[in-house]
């Protein structure tokens, strides 16, 4: 169901006080199928396999090729020291009733409460809404536990999967950023979209006015008139 968060239950979190807490300790969230928790070394091997899918490496931001040492370093380094920092927030993907990790979604500070959402899903699980619902989740999270205004999904263009998934999870299409995303040492365009809490029928920490009406398209021809309030040059 697009605009609720149906699949989101219940958060299991251990943080200091207040809707956005410096210094997060790891947390795990739970779906209907789904429990996303902080990832752990011990988890190198699963990282390592399911990065060498060509689908997650051509549409990722993760390194190609993928060697062992960048599995260590994400599991040793960037995930604990985003969650320290209060920058990022990774979480492994597992089924509720037990079985090893087959995704992953992170949550990536954009400014003043704007997050943005990445995932990736290793192929054998693909095409059976896991993603959608995974997302789902940390968006609700996002919303509810982080105080996000705004949370940003992007993809290069060409990744319909990642699309489809944030269709579904109810992203608003805003439209192609040029030179949106850094792969490989080559900037891409990327598909940019939104969500809000008002999205999933939350409120917004900070109020939203949108406007009435979609302002008119600017004329590049038109030539202003000078008037009172005009400031030309010289002035």
């Amino acid at each position: 169901m697009v605009g609720r968060c149906r699949a989101f239950r219940k958060v299991f979190a251990s943080a200091r006080p207040g809707p956005h807490n410096p210094g997060m300790d790891p947390i795990t969230l739970t779906s209907e199928r789904l429990r996303l928790r902080s990832f752990v070394p011990e988890d190198e091997d699963v990282v390592y396999a399911h990065c060498q899918d060509p689908a997650i490496r051509r549409w990722t931001t993760v390194p190609d090729p993928y060697p062992r040492e960048a599995a260590t370093f994400f599991l040793n380094r960037i995930v604990p020291d985003g969650w320290r920092d209060d920058t990022d927030y990774s979480f492994a993907i597992e089924p509720l009733d037990g079985g090893p990790l087959f995704a992953a979604t992170g949550l990536h500070q954009r400014g003043s409460g704007v997050w943005e959402v990445g995932f990736w899903l290793a192929p054998g699980h693909r095409g059976r809404g896991y993603m959608t619902e995974a997302v789902r989740t940390a968006a609700h999270w996002a919303f509810t536990g982080l105080g996000c205004v705004r949370l940003i999904w992007r993809a290069e263009i060409g990744n319909t999967g990642s699309r489809a998934v944030a269709e579904r999870v109810g992203f608003a299409l805003e439209g192609v950023q040029r030179a949106g995303l850094l792969h490989n040492g080559t900037l891409r365009d990327a598909w940019v979209g939104s969500l809000l809490p008002s999205d999933f029928g939350l409120p917004s920490p900070v109020p939203y006015l949108p406007p009435r009406e979609a302002p008119p398209s600017a004329d590049p021809r038109a030539t202003a008139q000078d008037g009172p309030g005009a400031v030309g040059p010289g002035a």
